[in-house]
Formats: structure tokens, C-alpha cells, sequence
């Protein structure tokens, strides 16, 4: 059995872009990648807003909570993708970062996030089209 590639989504509250982010990658690569996120400086719940925008492409994410970024899980992460958590990062030497500049979906209506939810898709298909190459 093939070992799977880890994604480690982080930004600073673990509620809305990486929440959104690690949703799409579950959807779309299903049980090919193991999805991870967490946050600098977690909030106690996900955004609504996120939550509403993904539910309206089919995509529940209401049973994940924000988590705490820990040195542990960004060390056995294959890749990290940080969306404005900032010095907050811990980086390790020979690890596949990317930082995504997203909008702050915090404090945001429905309509406002729309398009980073949109936008987070287009990431996330181009990123699990070099994860995944066709095989």
C-alpha cells in the first residue's frame, strides 16, 4: 500500500479559509490525501458564513472544530499551505510550503466569502492535480 501525501492548511483562526480548504481537498481527492488544518490562534467555532458557502456546493464541513497549530503536526505534514498565520509557522527544512494570498473570510457575510470559496476550489484542483499526477 502506497503511503498517502499530508496536506497541513493554516491560518491564524482555523475557521473559515483553511476549514474551507481542507473541505474541497477531502471532496475532491476523497481517501487519496490526508487532509489536515489548524490555526495560530484558534476560534472557538468555524465561521458560519464558511460553513453556509460550502454547504451551498455540497460540502458539510459543520463537524469540524478549529485545532491548535502543534509542532508535531506540521513536522509529519508533507506539505503546509498558509493562508496569513505569519511568523506563527513553524518551518522545517525539506518541507513543501506554498502560502496562499486569501482574503480573511472573519466577520464576512455569505455573499463576501462566495468568492474565496470559489477561489480556494481553483487552489485546490491545481494543487491535487501535482499531488495526485495521473496515473
Amino acid at each position: 500500500m502506497s503511503e498517502k501525501p499530508s496536506v497541513l492548511f493554516v491560518c491564524v483562526h482555523n475557521a473559515g479559509r483553511s476549514q474551507m480548504a481542507a473541505g474541497w481537498l477531502r471532496h475532491l481527492a476523497g481517501d487519496t490525501v490526508e487532509v489536515r488544518s489548524a490555526g495560530s490562534a484558534p476560534a472557538e467555532t468555524i465561521n458560519p458564513a464558511a460553513v453556509e458557502a460550502m454547504r451551498e456546493v455540497g460540502i458539510d464541513i459543520t463537524d469540524q472544530t478549529p485545532k491548535l497549530l502543534e509542532y508535531d503536526t506540521v513536522e509529519s505534514s508533507d506539505m503546509i499551505v498558509t493562508m496569513g498565520c505569519g511568523d506563527a509557522c513553524p518551518v522545517f527544512p525539506g518541507k513543501r510550503y506554498e502560502d496562499w494570498k486569501l482574503e480573511d473570510p472573519a466577520g464576512k457575510g455569505v455573499e463576501s466569502v462566495r468568492p474565496i470559496r470559489d477561489e480556494i476550489k481553483t487552489r485546490i484542483e491545481n494543487l491535487l492535480a501535482d499531488l495526485t499526477p495521473a496515473t
